[in-house]
């Protein structure tokens, strides 16, 4: 967390450093929010790495999200790692300059759960989708 004070106030920043069954993770600061930041603060991480989208994974059941990965995989294994089970967790794309529902997409490879009902990247069940817009808005304010 550093000098940070946002990320004093909001979470864990790990600076990953672990294995896991996607490779190895040097150097990537995920931060995983347990309270709520700002929307002007998820623009300024959206500049600095995709231009207008910021990357999540949401953790249904701990009501928590994990930001600041390259990939939804790197966030859902943090998160993993912090003591979220695997099937609670489910992948966003933030998009902070667009307002309503469309500044949330339920897009991401680690949301493709058979064994869960869903068969696509996307989240397709209405209620799985509510609840993660819920954590979600609690989570960013503005």
């Amino acid at each position: 967390m550093g000098d940070d004070p946002i990320g004093t106030t909001v979470g864990t920043t790990m600076d990953c450093r672990f294995a896991g069954h996607y490779g190895v993770f040097v150097g990537m600061t995920i931060e995983i929010l347990r309270r709520a930041t700002s929307r002007a603060r998820l623009s300024t991480l959206a500049e600095a790495q995709f231009g207008d989208m910021v990357k999540a994974v949401v953790d249904v059941e701990r009501r928590v999200m994990a930001i600041g990965g390259e990939l939804h995989s790197d966030e859902e294994a943090a998160l993993i790692e912090d003591g979220s089970a695997q099937a609670n967790l489910w992948g966003v794309n933030l998009y902070p300059a667009e307002q309503g529902d469309a500044w949330i997409e339920f897009d991401s490879m680690i949301n493709v759960r058979p064994s869960q009902g869903n068969r696509s990247r996307n989240v397709e069940d209405p209620v799985r989708q509510d609840r993660i817009r819920r954590v979600v808005t609690a989570l960013v304010e503005g």
